[in-house]
């Protein structure tokens, strides 16, 4: 605490010292005059530190990002333009399980009693005095009014539990002349309350056990799917057992990209439905017998595609289990991942390591064995998009990798695969020990359905907000990765029309001498993902004739912008990248770097008709 004469508690610091209990260490926002007397008393009596933002979209994002880093986030805001301008970044955040504490400081008592007895509207209220805590219930685990500093730690303690409990946030919607009333020092210490297990609970997750064994008998072959889950709930480490102790092989969502690292020798890819690379498509839905998803979610994104699980998938989340069409509610996820590994090293069948395979190395000989196949088809692409050279899971991995001509133009594939040649060099250790100094960040689009295929080998070091997909986000998020994991160097890929929602983030960045990479990609000026959803016809023979208007964007000489929020206290650079010469030197000047070298801000060229690699189904669906 600093030093502060003052030795009563209040409002304010009672809500500052709970949060700086919970490892808070930076509130993210746009103040309004209803905040500051909040941040006065956090200033006065804690060492949490403010971090301004442009705007309340990137001071939400930005929280977002800390709270994946940390654990939990804090935005700040003001009543009404604030708020309700944060609200989306929060839905997104609802929408994941991210644990995020919203503060929005509203106008006094006095001063709702003036609108209430002559209808006299201060700045920033509505004549419905319920309307921000209406919208917020709506995205919030728990969303209160604090009007009476007696019940204030009441409601503080219980939004922050609940926060805790469900990952998801929270919203207090505090009077401004509040914070500075009187109010009783905390007592004890906060954390989740999680559910507790009943007997009934116990009986549900044995029969939920033995139903999934026995579909894994019926079936064999199983497949694990990893999902964000297993990070949220901090099931790592059971996660990593039952793969190891049995040997199955897994792969992960795009959400739960990078909850193992992925040198681990199971690790098969990042399986999205039909927008997975074909290759990984393929084992996980035609190799594989039985898929087991695991803290996995069925979105749209997760699923790229594909319409329907059917009785060949056992899916736990902390919903519950289903097992083909049989639902079993209210098991907790961490006991069926330990209950299932349990009871398969336990049965005779399997043992340990007893359901261990490569399955690439079993469709590279299943159809290479098949009558009528030819062995110069074997380096060619087949109809969907399949190289046949890929004759085990370690090749596979090796493809992710690789170097092109060094004047050939960027792709977006070609792009990732030096990326993670940069990435390879620049880790340290080796195997499950390996450590990068880097995270990734990747937005929604074609930068998301590319960075996919990147090799993290660090858990926890890939992020995007895959399921709600609001575009922008990563470079907003960005500023609270770096705030929350200071030791590791962002390295953010986006859109150029992602980029442009959210670039006065790049203000946060230099601000704060941040050293982020910020990869902007620069398809001509146009919303690629859009066409590809609309119109993929545009992607392949047809062109131009399918060319939707409305996803042509204003082009910006986006390296320049480098020169408007940088100066020479808070530097920042830009670069120009067209060609895989220019990517190498361009990452030359990334490893050369030294701490307090500020952000990079790098535009990267691509073809207008380019896309990813994983997202060429629509293209040859729609031909």
């Amino acid at each position: 605490m600093k030093n502060n004469k003052n030795t009563e508690w209040n409002v304010g610091r009672y809500l500052a010292s709970r949060l700086e209990s919970l490892g808070v260490g930076k509130i993210f926002g746009v103040p309004g005059n209803h905040l500051g007397p909040f941040l006065t008393i956090m200033h006065a009596t804690t060492q949490m530190e403010w971090v301004g933002t442009t705007n309340e979209i990137n001071g939400g994002y930005a929280a977002d990002g800390y709270a994946r880093a940390t654990g939990l986030g804090v935005a700040g805001v003001t009543y009404g333009v604030g708020a309700l301008s944060l609200i989306n970044t929060i839905s997104g955040a609802f929408v994941e399980r991210v644990p995020i504490v919203v503060i929005n400081a509203c106008p006094t008592n006095e001063q709702w009693l003036n609108y209430q007895a002559m209808g006299l509207l201060t700045s920033h209220m509505s004549p419905n005095h319920e309307s921000n805590l209406i919208a917020y219930r709506q995205v919030t685990a728990s969303a209160q009014v604090i009007s009476n500093s007696n019940l204030a730690t009441s409601q503080i303690d219980t939004a922050l539990e609940t926060c805790l409990t469900e990952l998801r946030p929270v919203y207090l919607e505090i009077r401004q002349n509040v914070f500075e009333s009187p109010c009783s020092a905390p007592k004890g210490k906060i954390g989740p309350r999680p559910r507790p297990t009943t007997e009934r609970n116990a009986s549900v997750l044995k029969d939920a056990i033995e139903a999934a064994v026995d579909r894994i008998k019926e079936l064999g072959k199983p497949i694990l799917w990893g999902g964000m889950e297993i990070d949220r709930f901090n099931l790592a480490d059971e996660f990593q057992d039952l793969s190891e102790k049995t040997g199955i092989g897994f792969c992960t969502t795009i959400m739960g990209k990078s909850i193992l690292s992925e040198n681990h020798p199971n690790f098969m890819g990042v399986y999205n439905g039909k927008a997975s690379l074909p290759e990984v498509r393929k084992i996980f839905n035609e190799v594989a017998q039985c898929r087991i998803g695991l803290g996995a979610w069925t979105t749209s994104k997760n699923l790229g595609g594909t319409k329907d699980l059917g009785e060949d998938w056992i899916k736990a989340d902390h919903e519950g289990v289903s097992v083909g069409a049989t639902y079993f509610p209210e098991v907790k996820l961490g006991d069926f991942i330990v209950g299932l590994k349990e009871a398969l090293l336990e049965n005779p069948k399997f043992g340990k390591k007893g359901l261990k395979m490569d399955y690439y190395k079993e469709y590279f000989q299943k159809t290479t064995k098949a009558p009528g196949f030819k062995a110069h088809k074997i380096n060619k692409p087949n109809k969907e998009g399949i190289v046949l050279n890929f004759r085990n899971r370690k090749t596979f991995i090796e493809s992710l990798s690789g170097l092109t001509p060094l004047i050939k133009p960027l792709t977006y594939d070609s792009f990732i695969k030096r990326i993670n040649q940069f990435l390879k060099k620049s880790m340290k250790g080796s195997g499950l020990n390996a450590t990068t100094p880097y995270i990734a960040i990747a937005d929604a689009g074609f930068s998301l359905l590319s960075a996919q295929n990147l090799v993290m080998v660090e858990r926890n070091t890939f992020h995007s907000q895959a399921s709600w997909l609001a575009i922008g986000y990563s470079v907003g998020a960005a500023t609270g990765f770096k705030e929350g994991q200071p030791d590791k160097r962002p390295l953010v890929f986006v859109g150029d029309g992602s980029f442009q929602e959210t670039c006065q983030a790049l203000s946060s960045h230099t601000r704060l001498n941040q050293d982020n990479v910020i990869f902007v990609f620069n398809n001509n000026g146009f919303y690629g993902i859009e066409q590809m959803l609309v119109e993929p016809r545009y992607y392949g023979k047809g062109g131009e004739q399918y060319k939707d208007f409305y996803n042509v964007l204003h082009p910006w000489n986006y390296s320049k912008l480098a020169e408007v929020f940088g100066n020479e206290d808070t530097p920042m650079r830009g670069f120009v990248i067209r060609n895989h010469q220019e990517l190498d030197d361009l990452l030359e000047v990334v490893k050369k770097d030294k701490k307090g070298c500020g952000p990079i801000l790098v535009q990267v060229v691509v073809p207008q008709r380019d896309y990813p690699k994983s997202i060429g189904y629509k293209v040859r669906e729609a031909e």
